[in-house]
């Protein structure tokens, strides 16, 4: 048995106090954390994170996990912790992910859930303590595009005046995401981090990363999904909906209506760049292949509103003709 399966089974049996009980995988996640389902003797279940603490930190999760549970969101409650080890104990909510069940069907009703959680994270969700997402971390993620998926997954290489207009086109995502108002980012706000579940709807998990950030970047996240596609005016629908709501809630003003749509287009360029990158990099990194048949979806959403922005040319070009084909 792993030396941190066994690490696990230790803790649960000695200070948690467990026994009689089954431990199978419940799921991987695309970082160094593993979850492992416990079934208990009587039929409940809680979930067991394993996060190595030389690659992960577990107190972020469960500083904010404690705040959005205040707020009345439907994150998982902590049983148990062990935090030199990197050991949680949490609720089990199930193994519904949106992912699994959007159709044409639910997807409003869905959806609306998932907009309605975001905006009391947005409006009500903890700002102390948070790191910014400030132009250093920006350009950090942007900078993966490059390194790993052109360099190094398809060995591709810009020219210099080519890696001039991607510092361009880096300074304008960047001047765009610092000027829209800053707000509590959860930064993993899509289909494989919402569970459904029973009210409230949806289960939130994978937030330990959160940030003050832009307002547009979750809901990007969620409605430029890397994991499902929708239609370029449905998608827009539910984003001026999400507007309009955000207007009510305090979260933006009437004022920003004209410039709402470029800082969510643009905010998402930034967001497929970055995640384009990572995909590649679990790939050549960590050995994890599958997240690759995600990046032409991802890229896709960028060459999508490419029409819309001059700016967003040169990128959409490079794309359709240099790294899609060699996908």
């Amino acid at each position: 048995m792993p030396e941190r399966l066994l690490a696990l089974k230790k803790w649960l049996d000695g200070p948690v106090g467990l026994s009689h009980y089954k431990l199978d995988p419940a799921s991987d996640d695309a970082s160094f954390r593993r979850y492992f389902r416990v079934a208990l003797a009587d039929g409940a279940t809680l979930i067991a994170m394993d996060a190595p603490p030389e690659n992960e930190a577990c107190q972020p999760f469960v500083d904010i996990a404690r705040q959005f549970a205040e707020l009345g969101l439907h994150v998982p409650i902590i049983h148990a912790e062990e935090l030199d080890q990197g050991f949680l104990l949490l609720d089990d909510l199930g193994s519904v992910l949106y992912l699994d069940v959007l159709d044409e069907v639910c997807a409003d009703r869905l959806y609306a859930d998932a907009l309605s959680a975001l905006a009391v994270i947005q409006a009500c969700g903890p700002r102390e303590g948070l790191p910014l997402y400030d132009e250093s971390l920006l350009r950090q993620e942007m900078a993966l595009f490059p390194d790993w998926l052109l360099e190094r997954q398809l060995n591709l290489k810009l020219t210099e005046g080519e890696r001039s207009q991607v510092d361009e086109l880096f300074d304008l995502l960047v001047q765009s995401a610092l000027e829209q108002p800053r707000v509590c980012v959860h930064r993993d706000f899509h289909s494989r981090n919402l569970m459904v579940t029973d009210a409230p709807n949806p289960g939130i998990i994978d937030f330990q990363d959160a940030v003050i950030g832009p307002v547009t970047y979750d809901l990007v996240s969620l409605l430029r999904d890397c994991y499902i596609r929708w239609p370029a005016e449905r998608v827009r629908g539910w984003a001026m909906g999400y507007f309009e709501l955000a207007v009510q809630s305090g979260i933006l003003r009437d004022e920003h209506e004209d410039r709402f749509l470029r800082w969510f287009d643009l905010m998402g360029v930034q967001r497929q760049l970055k995640a384009s990158g990572i995909f590649a990099r679990l790939n050549i990194r960590d050995g994890k292949p599958g997240y690759l048949g995600d990046i032409p979806r991802t890229l896709g959403y960028i060459v999508e509103v490419a029409d819309r922005y001059p700016e967003l040319e040169f990128v959409a070009r490079l794309i359709e003709q240099r790294v899609l084909p060699k996908l």
